[in-house]
């Protein structure tokens, strides 16, 4: 989908060869506006003040993955609907 659109990737990291850690993630957090976590066809959003690192997490405790950050939005989880509007 990215390919399609021609969309420049600035970072791309592996999930589990460099997992997230918490410190990375609340600077993300500190860096958005909107958080958008997406769990199968379920997303919220939320503002950054009001998200948690919990928020983030998928059942296992990881980061969910992918984590897409555009602008002031941070798109957390899969869902090919919101990233494609995010892109």
């Amino acid at each position: 989908m990215l390919d399609e659109k021609e969309v420049q990737v600035a970072e791309e990291r592996s999930a589990r060869a460099q997992p997230l850690t918490d410190a990375e993630a609340r600077s993300l957090l500190g860096r958005v506006g909107k958080v958008v976590v997406a769990k199968g066809k379920k997303s919220r959003t939320l503002k950054s003040s009001e998200a948690a690192l919990d928020d983030l997490k998928g059942p296992t405790g990881n980061y969910r993955a992918p984590m897409v950050l555009r602008g002031k939005t941070l798109l957390v989880g899969f869902n090919a609907e919101l990233l494609e509007d995010l892109v």
